[in-house]
């Protein structure tokens, strides 16, 4: 049965999947093309194997989907509005890290 996400719970997923560089690589790949798990491997230099977990986490958060092709599976992002909120995050966070207003965030390890 297909339910509809509360809106804590779509960021909470959101925020699991980025909290990986390796999650946020496949994003961003996936982000400018679908592509195949053995493509994907070797564009981000990792293992098939540790490729395939990443792609069921990111799947299991709703961010991507596989796609049959033939024998294999090409992935892609689960809706096209997600390239656009990657990169509004990514170009928000690049601003906000660039503005350093807060003068005690080195001391606090905040900011």
């Amino acid at each position: 049965m297909l339910t509809v996400a509360s809106e804590v719970e779509v960021l909470a997923r959101f925020g699991r999947a980025l909290a990986d560089p390796i999650r946020c690589r496949l994003l961003l790949a996936l982000r400018e093309a679908p592509a195949h798990p053995s493509d994907l491997a070797e564009r981000l230099g990792i293992s098939r194997t540790r490729l395939s977990n990443h792609l069921a986490c990111l799947r299991d958060c709703g961010l991507v989907i596989g796609v049959p092709v033939g024998r294999r599976t090409r992935y892609e992002l689960a809706d096209p509005r997600l390239a656009h909120a990657l990169d509004d995050l990514r170009t928000a966070v690049v601003a906000v890290e660039t503005d350093r207003t807060c003068t005690e965030a080195d001391e606090k390890g905040c900011c």
